[in-house]
């Protein structure tokens, strides 16, 4: 016999009447067969009810060792002594090699001369070495000129002349006529040494082009290594070669490297389209192959603003392919930090009835728990915003897990125990098996709408199905004999351990993305509601098989208190401004973004003449704080000096690199002396006439550095007709108004254009003069015309925990 201590007399789920029996109970029962017309009630049985601190303390170190796996699996790098196969110290080499270049902007002698002149230097070197071997190795510089549209960043058109991609073909000796590409860009962003994104992928590429033609027994098919050197202008060297390469036509299928992180496992996050064979020979071929379908499915779907060459090939080229890339640290992404040093070896060396009506009234509680949970977490996230305390995680990640993810197991907690307490007003090991069927319920409609969409990732709730009703299953006979024990609670946990592990992998992919992403997301996203959200939507997904649990305990005084406790004083510390966002930090940076250019901007109207000029340092923060933690510093940043859009010029008057002004609409923009640089854009109009069929056609020509953005902005009740851009039809109307995107290599010829447009049947009186406002900026990311005095000075009052992007440029606007 159990103590009193440790069990309690359960009543039987529902409604009961106790019938009274008299004396002669037993006779009656004897002469009718022993039955009196009763139903025979099952006898009264001892069943265990958890103890809170128990179930508190093995929730909690089931949490935390399967979390702790996690990070383990992610730290276990292929690690093992060079070979012939694959060496990682001579592909180090290459990395450090083509990083100390600096940054590699098209355009730059960085990265059309030094970097080409590197690649190429080592890929003859190989050609030399294994000419005798069974291989064949044929090398060509394309300098491809071209044009494309794409629904990135809300959609343009690019336009590409003389960038430079390094195609090497490695075949058997008499030619192949099947190919494999493997593709990586050296080209960076400006400012950043790009040593992740994406020399190591380079780097890699060289020494695995070294070992496979060194082999002595000859490839079955041939493989094209492409060195793409126009990435970062938004995938125009893959689409220079995918669509204008001779070899192009015989690639079947391809593996693009890739990296929004710095080191660590790399992960296959796209794949397809269909052909699953190359799945298979990757799992077949990787040692440690890294996967994820759920990744695929959420980067396809849009919500991460960035995009791979993998697109290009896919769409362009109607091949399949592979897209893998390093995810780790991605808050130095794109940033001064992503050197060479920050990239192990190792990473490298990897590459029915009552029941029913009881279920679903059990549902309804466990959604609006979740719905509440959401909306008291969402109000802890705006409160924490108003104090202007938004994106204290950004370096201080736990303590967003402390603040929101105790709010929200909190409430959870709470709601569910209102619910036992003053609804089913008892507390009943029926009650807790009712609440599994009801997990089990609501993963079970999540897996019917992911298969019924066709979405892969409906495997993830799968498990979430199969795992634990097998494991319920079998501890059945546990359960109804001895309720709640100890040995119940293990085994219950342990068939757990392996679904629960592989969601909590996906969750630790989910924060490692979008917790850097929203240090970039523009000053538009709230960062507070996006993180706040994610926290509680892991809480309740991996609560979801533990709020049985809460009607198993006999209290949860002590856990809410403890919560409680968790949650007061970090609120009290993050109003405090104790977690500061940024760090400087060179072990581990998280550094505020924020774009400076000194810009002249020159305004001229119908009659072509200057209508306006000014110059001035026009600042963009890309992330949610806007300027507050810089003003201090600097203080003439501050809002006196905020921007506003004028809604009559192109992009509203400001020289944006991308059309990304819907992400960032504030904007600071100081006085500043005139910029005047040495190779300054030369725009004119050579030709403007009326078509027979009623439009009007502009022909322009642009002379100017390497990148520039065209805006088009047709006047109310006109709109363009076609174009030389493209496929000739004009297309992603950005609120009236077109962005194309414009780059070029070396010795690239004047840029020339044209399009038509149809004037409006009756002009607004209100609105700018003409028919059309055409604008161009001009970029100047490296050389001499990169920086000012102006600049430089600014540039040195910013804190270390800040990285400002910095270049000069120009923005003319003409109308017609």
């Amino acid at each position: 016999m159990e103590g009193d201590t440790t069990v309690r007399r359960i009543k039987p789920f529902g409604t009961q009447q106790y019938v009274a029996q008299d004396n002669n109970g037993a006779q009656d029962r004897c002469e009718n067969n022993g039955y009196n017309g009763e139903p025979k009630r099952k006898p009264e049985v001892n069943l265990y009810l958890l103890r809170e601190g128990l179930a508190a303390s093995l929730v909690s170190v089931f949490i935390l060792v399967l979390w702790a796996l996690v990070h383990l699996s992610l730290q276990q790098l292929v690690i093992g002594k060079p070979t012939g196969e694959f060496n990682a110290v001579r592909a180090r080499q290459h990395l450090e090699q083509i990083t100390s270049a600096g940054p590699r902007p098209v355009g730059s002698q960085e990265n059309e001369v030094l970097t080409v002149g590197y690649l190429l230097k080592q890929i003859e070197d190989i050609q030399v070495e294994t000419a005798a071997g069974p291989h064949q190795l044929s090398i060509d510089i394309q300098r491809p000129t071209g044009t494309f549209s794409i629904d990135f960043l809300g959609g343009f058109t690019s336009f590409y002349d003389h960038i430079t991609n390094i195609a090497v073909r490695l075949e058997p000796k008499g030619g192949a006529q099947h190919l494999m590409l493997a593709n990586c860009h050296f080209d960076t962003v400006a400012n950043s040494p790009g040593a992740s994104d994406d020399a190591v992928s380079c780097a890699v590429m060289l020494e695995v082009l070294h070992s496979l033609a060194n082999q002595s027994t000859p490839l079955n098919h041939g493989v094209i290594f492409l060195f793409n050197g126009a990435e970062e202008n938004v995938l125009q060297a893959s689409h220079g070669f995918i669509t204008q390469h001779p070899w192009a036509k015989q690639v079947r299928a391809f593996i693009n490297l890739e990296a929004a992180g710095v080191g660590g496992k790399e992960v296959v996050f796209q794949t397809g389209p269909e052909n699953p064979w190359l799945v298979q020979a990757y799992v077949h071929a990787a040692k440690h192959p890294f996967a994820s379908v759920v990744g695929q499915e959420v980067f396809q779907s849009g919500v991460i603003p960035s995009d791979t060459d993998f697109r290009i090939f896919r769409d362009f080229g109607n091949i399949p392919g592979i897209d893998l890339a390093f995810i780790e640290n991605g808050f130095i992404y794109h940033t001064k930090y992503d050197t060479a040093n920050r990239i192990l070896t190792d990473s490298i060396q990897r590459a029915g009835g009552r029941y029913v009506r009881d279920l679903a009234c059990a549902t309804g509680v466990a959604l609006l728990s979740w719905f509440v949970t959401l909306l008291s977490v969402l109000i802890v996230a705006l409160l924490v915003t108003l104090l202007g305390r938004s994106m204290f995680w950004y370096n201080h990640f736990y303590a967003s897990v402390c603040l929101y993810g105790a709010a929200a197991t909190g409430k959870m907690i709470l709601i569910h125990t209102l619910a036992k307490n003053l609804y089913y007003g008892v507390s009943e090991w029926k009650l807790g098996d009712l609440y599994f069927d009801v997990s089990l319920l609501l993963w079970c409609c999540s897996l019917v709408w992911l298969t019924q969409h066709g979405l892969c990732s409906a495997y993830a709730p799968m498990l979430m199905v199969a795992f634990p009703l097998a494991t319920r299953l079998l501890l059945a006979k546990e359960f109804k004999h001895r309720g709640a024990s100890a040995k119940y609670c293990m085994l219950y946990l342990l068939g757990l351990a392996l679904p629960y592990v592989h969601f909590m992998f996906l969750i630790w992919v989910v924060f490692e993305i979008f917790t850097p992403i929203m240090g970039r997301s523009g000053t538009e996203i709230p960062p507070e509601v996006v993180l706040a959200s994610l926290v509680t939507l892991a809480t309740i997904f991996l609560s979801s098989f533990f709020l049985h649990f809460i009607y198993l305990v006999r209290s949860t005084k002590r856990i809410m208190a403890g919560l409680g406790f968790v949650f007061t004083i970090m609120f009290l510390l993050v109003s405090c401004g104790l977690f500061f966002p940024y760090s400087g930090d060179l072990d581990s940076p998280r550094p505020k973004r924020v774009f400076l250019q000194h810009t002249t901007r020159t305004f001229h109207n119908l009659q072509g003449e200057v209508e306006s000029r000014d110059s001035g340092l026009w600042i963009n923060s890309f992330d949610y704080t806007g300027m507050q933690h810089i003003t201090p510093h600097i203080p003439e940043i501050n809002e006196t000096v905020r921007t506003r859009c004028r809604e009559d010029r192109p992009f509203c008057g400001y020289p944006w690199f991308l059309p990304v002004k819907f992400l960032s609409r504030s904007n600071w923009y100081l006085p500043a002396p005139e910029v005047s640089p040495s190779s300054p854009v030369e725009f004119s109009l050579l030709s403007k006439e009326e078509t027979s069929w009623g439009t009007i056609k502009m022909t322009f020509s642009v002379k100017g550095p390497s990148h520039m953005s065209l805006y088009l902005m047709p006047h109310r009740g006109a709109s363009l007709s076609t174009w030389s851009f493209g496929d000739g039809t004009p297309r992603f109307d950005l609120s009236g108004e077109y962005f194309i995107f414009y780059s070029h290599g070396l010795d690239a010829p004047t840029w020339t254009f044209w399009f038509e447009i149809q004037p409006p049947a009756d002009p607004d009186p209100s609105g700018p003069e003409g028919i059309v406002s055409v604008a161009i900026s001009s970029h100047y990311f490296f050389g001499k015309d990169q920086r000012t005095a102006r600049l430089e000075e600014m540039l040195h009052r910013f804190p270390t925990w800040a990285f400002p992007s910095s270049w000069v440029s120009t923005y003319d606007m003409y109308r017609y």
